[in-house]
């Protein structure tokens, strides 16, 4: 097998990498992916930084065995935590998502923003610094959302309980006189039309699925990995937790306009060091 037509990895602690894989697949559609849903570990939100090195750096030496020509962390929350000591150990593309803080601060008209994010991220140093970096001179409102990963998860995004959780993390926003949102989560955009339903058109919402597309395919030609195949295409995806309820999951989030068969098989997730 080519360089070229070798698959693309992309990992994430649910569904919330979803996003990110239909902005790949969009951008870059001759593509061989391989889609992870960590479920068996999920949220990461809630587990330990020593904990989401060490899968992150379990999962991603599975994906290079098998020849994986680069990697997507397509959580906000493993990238914070992993990325760095990650690109460390291995030699192909690893490509992270970040929070949109520094073009939301930039379309910010009254430099009121605000993000929405997971505990474990809204406390971590690396994305603190990254606001201190990029806010440009704007109020950056930081709002952690627990139970609202789980709850994606479960398929409920339309269930009281979401609702009721958004109204009490995006409210406080609001009362901040914000005019941005940035969606700090992977898994947040499913929910965008229920946050819009509760913030109106007047404040405007960021996510990161298109720009980490972009990055990937730039760090792809740069390394002249890009595969012209169209042949070539398709998506395998994997749960380390398969039930009929996810794989259901997976066809109600995944772009129902595409080809691609959602057949969810399971990733051995046994791994004796955690």
């Amino acid at each position: 097998m080519s360089c070229h037509s070798k698959a693309i990895a992309i990992i994430d602690s649910g569904v919330g990498g979803l996003s990110i894989t239909q902005a790949i697949q969009q951008y870059l559609p001759n593509e061989k992916l391989i889609y992870l849903a960590d479920n068996y570990y999920a949220p990461y939100g809630e587990k330990t930084a020593d904990f989401i090195q060490q899968r992150i750096n379990f999962i991603a030496q599975k994906f290079i065995e098998q020849g994986c020509k680069a990697i997507v962390i397509a959580c906000n929350t493993a990238t914070v935590i992993a990325i760095d000591q990650l690109r460390a150990q291995v030699s192909i593309p690893v490509i992270g998502v970040e929070p949109a803080i520094k073009p939301a601060s930039e379309q910010s008209k009254n430099k009121k923003v605000g993000i929405l994010v997971t505990q474990a991220t809204s406390e971590n140093e690396r994305f603190l610094a990254l606001i201190k970096a990029h806010q440009n001179g704007s109020e950056v409102f930081i709002q952690s959302c627990p139970g609202l990963v789980e709850l994606i998860e479960q398929g409920q995004l339309n269930s009281s309980a979401c609702q009721q959780l958004l109204q009490q993390y995006v409210s406080p926003l609001i009362n901040k006189n914000i005019d941005t949102l940035v969606l700090g989560c992977t898994h947040y955009p499913f929910l965008k039309q229920q946050i819009l339903n509760i913030t109106g058109k007047s404040i405007n919402l960021l996510e990161t699925a298109k720009p980490v597309a972009m990055q990937l395919a730039k760090r792809l030609a740069k390394k002249n990995l890009l595969s012209n195949d169209c042949e070539n295409a398709q998506i395998d995806f994997y749960s380390s937790k398969c039930t009929l309820a996810y794989q259901q999951l997976f066809r109600q989030l995944f772009n129902l306009k595409s080809t691609a068969a959602i057949n969810l098989q399971l990733f051995d997730q046994n791994q004796k060091s955690v």
